[in-house]
């Protein structure tokens, strides 16, 4: 079974607070976990010392153990030198859709006729 390092949601209604904890993969995301390592609050200004807080000791046992860190978790890694992370890049995503390709044609085709006539 693989073990993750993710976040545990936890705080009330729209004012989040998470805990980042070591869990089973297929355990509940607020439910059981084997360790807590940190906490995050979203709520802080991004350059707050306060706004994530790692047991950087339990985060390296945990990581030479196997442990995988989620995407967000690997950000906070990363940023506190502690994992590498890969950017990711899906530039399928940013491709406009059907309908917003077929405005983007009929827009360009309507300046160019607007434009050949003055151009004669």
């Amino acid at each position: 079974m693989s073990v993750k390092i993710r976040l545990s949601r936890g705080g009330t209604k729209k004012r989040p607070y998470y805990y980042i904890v070591i869990a089973q993969s297929t355990a509940p995301r607020d439910g059981r976990f084997i360790d807590e390592v940190g906490s995050y609050n979203p709520l802080l200004p991004k350059d707050s010392a306060e706004r994530v807080k790692l047991d950087v000791e339990k985060v390296k046992a945990w990581l030479a153990k196997g442990a995988q860190p989620t995407d967000r978790v690997a950000r906070f890694l990363d940023a506190a030198g502690l994992a590498k992370r890969t950017p990711s890049n899906n530039p399928e995503k940013a491709k406009p859709g059907k309908k917003m390709a077929d405005r983007a044609a009929a827009k360009a085709k309507k300046a160019e006729e607007a434009a050949a006539p003055a151009a004669e």
